[in-house]
């Protein structure tokens, strides 16, 4: 098992698991499973190498993403707005998003910008600079796919359900792939602004491509103490979203986390850049506790359906609520 150079009492908390030995089927797949159930339940977060992403599929995503990021702030928000095209582009000007109010907590919007793409989510037409930017996003989704795959399969071998239990739930999923860009801080940030507010997220767990920078991720622990996530080269950051945790009566953990603002008196770059990506099921699937979780203990939720829970969530996260 990998392990990074991270202080002790974060790895203890978010374990870096080297997931080689489950995706190639070797013996010790069990102990990778077993790590992965630990964290899970411990706080819904854990690192992975050994994932078989493709690294220039991930480099050629990161640089076009960042060559649009990098366009005239006139010209970006014209660019992605509509919702008339299934599979087009959405991009998200700064501060358009405050993440901390699906927690009912009122801030400033979040001192990010982004752009979005689901294959059966809604968007605009892809902008025509940079060129290759619409592959890239196809390219990548992919490659997580393929990763998500090999993650459920874990998944459902430390539940106890059968392999491909959870295909059914992802034939038609509205999965979610999102570049963010948290630009330098030129200005002090709006009192309880934060480049990305406290949040949980919403589907059945996200992958995130991040990137060493002052002003990172946090993740809050069980004792209310905030961690900076270690940063380990080629790693993916994995969570445990609501939907899941949901599905699991709560025993696995969908933890409050945030993007920090740089410290103030930092004078390095500042810029940072994200790739998640949300995997989600399908409209039509419905949450409910399933049957391992069920026999231990009364669900603590009535059944819902995928849709209906993600429409809350973003109506909260872009004040429409």
């Amino acid at each position: 098992m990998q392990t990074s150079t991270a202080p002790n009492d974060v790895q203890d908390m978010i374990p870096v698991i080297d997931i080689a030995p489950f995706v190639d089927g070797e013996a010790a797949g069990h102990a990778v499973v077993a790590a992965i159930e630990d964290a899970c339940r411990k706080t819904g977060f854990f690192l992975v190498t050994g994932h078989g992403v493709k690294a220039e599929v991930t480099t050629r995503l990161y640089n076009l993403a960042r060559d649009f990021f990098d366009e005239p702030q006139e010209w970006k928000v014209g660019q992605g707005r509509g919702t008339a095209m299934e599979g087009g582009v959405a991009f998200s000007p700064l501060a358009d998003e405050a993440l901390a109010a699906t927690l009912g907590i009122k801030t400033p919007g979040d001192y990010k910008e982004s752009l979005n793409f689901g294959p059966r989510l809604p968007g605009d037409l892809w902008p025509t600079r940079p060129e290759g930017l619409q592959q890239a996003f196809a390219d990548y989704f992919a490659e997580m796919e393929r990763l998500a795959g090999h993650l459920r399969r874990a998944f459902c071998e430390a539940i106890g359900l059968a392999p491909d239990f959870f295909e059914p739930a992802f034939e038609n999923h509205l999965s979610a792939l999102r570049v963010i860009n948290y630009p330098e801080q030129t200005e002090s940030p709006l009192p309880g602004q934060l480049r990305a507010g406290v949040h949980t997220d919403y589907g059945f767990m996200t992958i995130l491509r991040s990137e060493a920078s002052p002003g990172g991720l946090q993740v809050k622990n069980r004792a209310g103490e905030w961690l900076d996530a270690p940063n380990v080269e080629g790693a993916y950051v994995i969570n445990i979203g609501d939907a899941f945790m949901r599905w699991s009566n709560d025993e696995w953990l969908s933890t409050p986390h945030r993007v920090a603002n740089p410290p103030g008196a930092f004078k390095g770059t500042t810029r940072r850049q994200s790739i998640p990506f949300f995997l989600n099921p399908s409209r039509e699937t419905v949450i409910q506790c399933l049957p391992p979780f069920a026999a231990k203990g009364a669900p603590k939720y009535e059944p819902i359906t995928y849709g209906d829970y993600i429409s809350l969530k973003t109506s909260q996260a872009f004040g429409r609520t």
